[in-house]
């Protein structure tokens, strides 16, 4: 099932994603005001039974996407977690702990919604990524039952100012997190839909160009590992996102780099998730 957040008639909503259109589960009296919420009370299974029985409300081109949780409390993103992007860095040794940095909200759009290159800056880059949505809150979470606590996945494009990522000594977050400068959706895909994340494909295309492509058989750290080491230090809620990294390709990484410039379009896809796509604009 394929869940999403969005705007329409001037009002936010949420809903199912059919072929023909979408389900605004938003207006029904037997759920909350926002998809977060529902994925709590009440839950996956039930959202799904309650949209069985109902026509979709509007058609693909009548909404405006936003992000699928629109207000997570925490956006977790990973760092260099595919094997060839690891050696980016020149450094064959693997590393023993993922590298962990967050987002704010306000850096990420919906679906179709313009992504911003900033005026400070013309190093505007992208990032392809697959996201976790959580579903089940828990600390110390452990491997074996940490895919339980999935709600479904998403895309993420992880866009970075790359030079504001060297500003400081040991952190990326002043390049991470300019307002609207990354993108995730379109939908949630709920966890039923998946037998397992051994081998999902990402792959990152601009102007058509296909610039990053990997296969979650070739992470450094899976995402149940990722779970549960994250719920170690921190409580995982009900709608937070983890951003599961990056392959090899971004246009830092190419001679001369291959930055993004107003009018570029970022096509992330992941098969059996879907296809995020933006152009990029000047602030």
């Amino acid at each position: 099932m394929k869940l999403a957040s969005f705007l329409t008639e001037n009002r936010r909503a949420y809903g199912i994603v059919t072929a023909s259109g979408v389900i605004d589960l938003s207006r029904l009296s037997e759920t909350p005001d926002n998809l977060c919420s529902a994925l709590t009370d009440p839950g996956p299974q039930q959202l799904a039974a309650l949209g069985a029985e109902l026509a979709p409300d509007f058609a693909l081109n009548e909404i405006s996407y936003a992000p699928p949780i629109t207000d997570p409390q925490k956006i977790i993103c990973i760092g260099v977690n595919y094997v060839n992007r690891n050696e980016e860095y020149d450094d064959t040794a693997l590393p023993p702990y993922p590298s962990v940095f967050l987002r704010t909200p306000g850096s990420l759009v919906g679906h179709l919604q313009p992504i911003v290159r900033p005026p400070e800056s013309e190093q505007f880059d992208y990032e392809g990524e697959i996201a976790i949505v959580i579903g089940k809150p828990g600390r110390r979470i452990a491997q074996d039952d940490a895919e339980a606590h999935i709600a479904g996945l998403t895309v993420l494009q992880e866009g970075s100012v790359r030079d504001w990522m060297r500003h400081g000594k040991f952190n990326v977050t002043q390049g991470k997190n300019f307002d609207r400068s990354g993108a995730v959706g379109p939908w949630l895909v709920t966890a039923d839909e998946f037998d397992n994340y051994d081998n999902l494909t990402v792959t990152t295309r601009v102007n058509g160009e296909q610039r990053q492509h990997d296969t979650t058989a070739n992470l450094l750290f899976s995402f149940s590992y990722l779970i549960s080491y994250l719920s170690t230090f921190m409580g995982l809620q009900t709608g937070d996102i983890i951003s599961t990294g990056t392959p090899t390709g971004a246009g830092a990484r190419f001679d001369p780099p291959r930055f993004l410039v107003a009018g570029d379009e970022v096509q992330v896809e992941v098969p059996g998730v879907g296809l995020l796509r933006n152009t990029v604009v000047d602030e």
